[in-house]
């Protein structure tokens, strides 16, 4: 295991949260822009605000798009890959657990007749996410502990409690 722990960067943390837990809530930000606001098929997403980092995005064929660059479907995987991924990395370096291989893949299925407004009693939303972790840790490892791992991952998974227990979301329209 490289000499990074987490254990010591959160521990400071923790004791400032402990502390002054006003300063435990972040908040994370992404923005859309895209040089021509008329075409109904592509756009770009910063998914960090001043990261530098554009993606193009783009709409799935199923809904009559090129599905030419990641759809917001896509993307949503991939949050939820990568944060199953940090913290399966994160759980494993807390518990002393040296992984040697990882990967997350996420599947959505979405019954596309509810965004096209074709039949009323399709939801509009995911049907089903399907999250498959392969892992393997170095040999000799404690199975309770791959256990323990597997819990606290799930558990710390913002993206996934997200998903599971969803919060309010709001949407303000401003036009100019």
């Amino acid at each position: 295991m490289k000499n990074v722990s987490v254990n010591e960067a959160q521990q400071p943390l923790r004791a400032q949260y402990k502390a002054s837990p006003d300063t435990a809530m972040v908040t994370d930000h992404a923005r859309t822009s895209g040089p021509d606001a008329s075409d109904p098929f592509h756009s770009i997403v910063e998914p960090m605000q001043g990261c530098g980092v554009n993606v193009p995005i783009g709409v799935h064929r199923a809904l009559g798009g090129l599905h030419d660059a990641p759809t917001p479907g896509d993307m949503l995987c991939a949050a939820l890959a990568a944060c199953q991924d940090s913290s399966i990395r994160m759980v494993a370096n807390l518990l002393g657990i040296e992984l040697e291989f990882l990967q997350v893949d996420v599947e959505a299925t979405v019954d596309v007749r509810g965004a096209m407004g074709i039949e009323k009693s399709v939801p509009v939303g995911f049907q089903n996410i399907r999250c498959t972790v392969q892992l393997r840790a170095k040999e000799g490892t404690d199975p309770t502990m791959l256990q323990k791992l597997q819990i606290g991952a799930e558990r710390c998974c913002v993206v996934q409690q997200t998903l599971r227990n969803p919060p309010p979301v709001e949407t303000v329209f401003t036009t100019a």
